[in-house]
């Protein structure tokens, strides 16, 4: 989903990195599988006059730079200095897509709500997702000495140092949700949904569970694994910025299980186009290709619900599905 960056473990999820777009001929034939599909908004790598196309490269790229100096500010170095400079190392790393905390402002703007609203929540989610990259990374974890094309964290600072700074960055995104919402935008209750769903995102049912199965295997699905590590921070990811929205239960809900696509959807792309040994080598390519058609219907038609709102609001969260599923454009940053 976009949700993590590229990693050398084979389960890792590769996230929005500046890689290669999908062959020409994998495309096509992963189109005809969609000709189906309802709702279906094509991605423009230039802006279109077209009322069913969405420049999502030119909305992604004007948040990540407001994204990416509110999170300079809120961690500035300080004593102890070397955590903050591990912390800061990872947070804000360049070529990272934010897609965590764009996916929570486009869901919050789906229902009027308004950015300064979500802002606060949006670089929590990013901090919350760099300490998970951080610890997945560890040698005593998935021991990855790269991420996003750059040493990894513990490789630059060591482990112990890294442990620590991971350990700092959860916290903190809690922190700044309290005392950086605006009260008069985000009443306090719907702060504590929040809370408790980033929390139960990052807990023993949520991503650590993923890491667990991914550590020690044992009776599960190849996509328990995958909906955990990959499918839950795009749940995570929408359904706060819904709750900042003031979205109704049975939206959230629908908002949850389109993330949860996503997320999973690139996972699935990813491990067709990399040659990861995960669900490609697991069921074949062509199952492979039928699994990520299946999650690209499963996310558009939760998105139904929400056409009410109109085209231009809801496009972006459409035009998410069609580039976890295509990749027609890189981001330049």
């Amino acid at each position: 989903m976009l949700f993590s960056a590229a990693s050398a473990t084979p389960l890792r999820y590769s996230g929005l990195v500046a890689e290669k777009p999908i062959p020409k001929r994998m495309r096509m034939r992963m189109r005809m599988r969609m000709r189906g599909m309802k709702q279906s908004i094509r991605i423009g790598a230039t802006s279109s006059t077209s009322n069913n196309k969405f420049d999502l490269r030119k909305y992604w790229r004007s948040l990540i730079r407001e994204i990416n100096q509110k999170l300079e500010e809120a961690i500035p170095v300080k004593y102890p200095a070397g955590i903050y400079e591990a912390m800061r190392y990872s947070v804000l790393a360049k070529g990272a897509k934010r897609a965590p905390p764009v996916m929570c402002v486009a869901a919050c703007e789906l229902f009027g709500g308004h950015r300064l609203a979500a802002f606060p929540t949006a670089c929590a989610l990013e901090m919350v997702h760099a300490a998970s990259l951080i610890h997945d990374d560890l040698p005593c974890m998935d021991d990855d000495p790269v991420r996003r094309g750059k040493p990894s964290n513990h490789t630059v600072f060591g482990a112990d140092m890294a442990i620590l700074a991971g350990d700092a960055l959860f916290p903190l995104g809690f922190h700044h949700i309290v005392s950086l919402t605006p009260p008069h935008l985000v009443p306090p209750s719907t702060i504590l949904r929040i809370i408790s769903e980033i929390a139960r995102t990052v807990g023993s049912t949520g991503m650590a569970a993923g890491q667990y199965v991914d550590l020690e295997g044992g009776p599960f699905p190849l996509s328990f694994a995958h909906e955990k590590k990959f499918g839950a921070m795009g749940e995570c990811s929408a359904v706060c910025g819904g709750l900042l929205g003031g979205a109704t239960d049975d939206e959230l809900q629908s908002l949850r299980l389109y993330g949860r696509a996503v997320g999973m959807l690139y996972q699935v792309v990813d491990d067709i186009t990399l040659d990861n040994n995960n669900f490609a080598g697991a069921f074949g390519t062509e199952r492979a290709m039928e699994m990520a058609d299946e999650l690209s219907v499963k996310a558009k038609k939760e998105l139904r619900v929400f056409d009410k709102y109109g085209e231009s609001s809801v496009a972006p969260l459409y035009s998410f599905v069609d580039y976890a599923a295509h990749r027609d454009f890189l981001l330049h940053l």
